[in-house]
């Protein structure tokens, strides 16, 4: 009988055997990679014995089309009332309207925690000497920063006016014609998403948690991002981690938490990946890192990514790539993204079982070269399948 998670008075969900789990299909190629990932999940669940009862909610083109909404308030609610759901890609109205859809959802539950894990999978091409080196989490704040900023545009009233307060109250020498974002960064936004990483790091056996910033230059916003995570630290887990600052780098048996600038980040990704684990971020930092570090593993078509309150228990778990409708329903494109943040949902779930099943599926199928165009061009002696197809081996070797 198909029932609704629900958050437990523990602060652990509490997940039937057959939970509602509202997706939407995405547009572009949506139409393509759902119907494969969702052939992977169903297959892996059925396997230890659990049911998935799916519920379609509408998002983006799908539903401007139908509704002349590009988010039906429908939608939002499903996920707020079924605390867990998958999308795939979404368009977003350019010149007016919502600035992102993905953007709004994450506001609208308050998903804090943008989750990105990162690694290899054997086989897989990569642009990199050794992309085996690259196992990384990363915890990028997924409700502040610019993401939720303001702007006023060059030449407008509205531009001049703020210069003007900004040239005779604050003294700052704003040029002439100006346009001027801001930048919101707040202790409680930036603690708890470094609680979450905290928290994961240790739940995990990580051996350290990175707080990435740009706190040299942007001392009152990022660097302020450095100072809160570390006053996390000591002041919430002092007994189990501890800020290189105060152990001179020998953390002993406590968690190793320091920090970086962004943009030596991105060169020390690349020329020293073992160094970094857990990474906890601002939410630009960690979208640019993110899609960095995902080129060095095989391409943003297999990253996965989640979005998590886990205080309310809501996740909106979300391929990360772009809708390329230049290939949809052609049968084309790799569903790994979207499969993959499944994965990660059934962990979420608890279901570790299935979670595990399907990465070891995946690692079988792209080991004996079965892959998509995007893996097959770039593997000598690769078998090119359609996307379906690509699906249908995994299940075949679960």
């Amino acid at each position: 009988m198909a029932e609704k998670i629900t958050m437990g008075a523990d602060g652990v969900l509490e997940v039937p055997a057959e939970p509602i789990i509202p997706f939407i299909e995405g547009d572009g190629t949506g139409v393509d990679i759902w119907p494969a990932a969702k052939l992977v999940l169903d297959a892996a669940a059925k396997k230890h014995g659990r049911t998935i009862a799916w519920r379609e909610v509408l998002a983006g083109e799908k539903a401007f089309n139908e509704t002349g909404s590009w988010l039906p308030e429908e939608t939002v609610e499903s996920f707020r009332d079924l605390l867990i759901g998958i999308k795939g890609p979404l368009t977003t109205p350019v010149g007016g309207g919502i600035r992102s859809l993905n953007v709004a959802l994450r506001q609208l539950l308050d998903l804090y925690v943008c989750l990105r894990p990162v690694r290899w999978f054997a086989g897989v091409p990569s642009p990199v000497l050794h992309p085996e080196l690259v196992d990384m989490v990363i915890f990028r704040e997924n409700t502040e920063d610019v993401y939720a900023g303001y702007e006023v545009e060059s030449g407008t009233p509205e531009a001049e006016k703020l210069a003007s307060y900004l040239r005779d109250e604050m003294g700052w020498p704003i040029r002439e014609s100006s346009g001027i974002g801001i930048k919101p960064i707040s202790p409680m936004g930036s603690k708890r998403l470094v609680r979450a990483a905290l928290n994961y790091a240790l739940e995990h056996d990580r051996r350290s948690v990175t707080l990435v910033h740009k706190g040299n230059i942007q001392k009152f916003t990022e660097g302020a991002f450095r100072s809160w995570g570390y006053e996390v630290v000591r002041e919430e887990f002092a007994d189990r981690a501890v800020g290189w600052d105060d152990c001179d780098g020998e953390p002993g048996d406590r968690l190793l938490v320091k920090d970086t600038i962004a943009d030596i980040t991105l060169q020390q990704v690349l020329t020293r990946p073992s160094d970094f684990d857990v990474i906890a971020t601002t939410n630009l930092n960690g979208d640019y890192l993110s899609d960095a570090l995902a080129a060095q593993v095989g391409g943003i078509g297999i990253a996965p990514g989640a979005n998590i309150n886990y205080v309310t228990g809501h996740g909106v778990f979300e391929a990360t790539h772009g809708t390329a409708p230049k290939y949809a329903g052609q049968d084309k494109v790799n569903p790994g993204s979207v499969l993959l943040s499944g994965v990660l949902m059934f962990e979420h779930l608890g279901w570790t079982d299935a979670a595990a099943d399907i990465v070891k599926a995946l690692e079988a199928t792209i080991a004996e070269k079965i892959g998509t165009y995007d893996f097959a061009r770039l593997m000598e002696g690769a078998t090119e399948v359609k996307c379906s197809e690509f699906a249908s081996a995994i299940v075949d070797r679960l």
